[in-house]
């Protein structure tokens, strides 16, 4: 689907009041189109919409009519410099973002991650330092909580053989 027909599917969603739904659709499209300016503006507003001002000023961060309280709430919610970086999800290099501010706000953001860093970096960065990518997250409590869900599971099938074992045994 294109860029403009998924917009177009959003903007359906919201005339009809599913704010999720084209919420959900913005987040892909900014995902698959992280450079997209446009999108990433409408996906704020809708944010905005939720009265979440730390996300919408999120996806504004690059725009030049910016809200300075959504920044502000932005740049709380992630206040170390790769958190932010890593928050505004962009990839490749600054110089493919459609205006100047959007490039100056991206190389400001890199170069003060790099610094914070202790090493150059580059956009679509995988941390490796542990740090917090996501609000109040590790970029290692997704592949820990995976793995409890595992151990949990293998847990709960142990019990039930070790029950039925015992209700066999009981009943000779």
């Amino acid at each position: 689907m294109t860029v403009e027909k998924t917009l177009a599917n959003a903007e359906a969603d919201l005339r009809a009041g599913r704010v999720p739904m084209a919420r959900q659709r913005l987040r892909g499209l900014v995902s698959s189109c992280p450079t997209d300016l446009q999108v990433r503006c409408r996906l704020g507003e809708v944010y905005r919409l939720y009265g979440d001002a730390a996300q919408a000023g999120r996806w504004t961060y690059l725009q030049a009519d910016r809200d300075p309280d959504e920044t502000a709430a932005f740049e709380a919610r992630y206040p170390h410099p790769v958190a932010r970086m890593t928050a505004l999800a962009w990839r490749g290099p600054e110089d493919v973002a459609a205006t100047d501010i959007a490039r100056t706000r991206l190389t400001e953001v890199r170069e003060s991650a790099s610094d914070a860093a202790g090493r150059p970096l580059s956009w679509g960065f995988a941390p490796s330092d542990g740090r917090e990518t996501e609000a109040g997250s590790s970029s290692a409590v997704i592949p820990t909580v995976g793995c409890t869900a595992v151990i949990l599971v293998v847990l709960v099938l142990v019990l039930f053989v070790v029950l039925g074992a015992v209700s066999f045994i009981s009943r000779l």
